[in-house]
């Protein structure tokens, strides 16, 4: 019994890495979302000078973005580039549409321990809103000899990690 478990979870396991492989695999264009010492610009030369993705000026248009940022600032942008579809609104007994109920108190939202971490970096689905890739690379710098260092690093972790799958 308790082997048929372990079994069981390890196959569960085995099939969320390649369901979160074909997800990344199945990115063709990315959006880079800005960045602070103009990193977005650094990495965006690499991915398209080395041909790892389509990198794409309309956020619209992307099968991802690539942020240095998650959490509840990175969810509003997504959210004005891709809003997500409303629920259709329930019907009445008459078979009139119901206008759905407007919430009086503002709730503020949460801050978030995540977002500014200085050399995290995320590659997030634009439509599911989830986490397909991330990396770490340490700021060696601001400078521009250092900013093109660290953005062929990212891009050479995710060019690898995209050819093991």
């Amino acid at each position: 019994m308790m082997k048929a478990m372990k079994r069981f979870l390890f196959l569960l396991s085995c099939s969320g890495m390649l369901l979160s492989g074909t997800d990344l695999q199945g990115v063709r264009s990315v959006y880079v979302m800005p960045m602070s010492h103009a990193m977005d610009q650094f990495l965006a030369n690499r991915l398209a000078g080395e041909h790892v993705f389509q990198v794409v000026s309309d956020p619209k248009l992307a099968d991802a973005v690539l942020t240095d940022r998650i959490g509840e600032a990175l969810n509003s942008s997504l959210e004005e580039i891709s809003p997500a579809p409303k629920p259709p609104a329930p019907e009445s007994k008459s078979g009139e549409k119901e206008q759905p109920r407007q919430n009086k108190l503002e709730i503020p939202a949460p801050t978030s321990t995540f977002g500014g971490g200085k050399g995290t970096f995320f590659l997030v689905d634009a439509k599911l809103r989830s986490v397909l890739w991330s990396t770490f690379a340490a700021p060696g710098g601001s400078d521009a000899s250092h900013l093109d260092r660290t953005a062929s690093d990212i891009v050479s972790r995710l060019t690898r990690d995209l050819k093991k799958k």
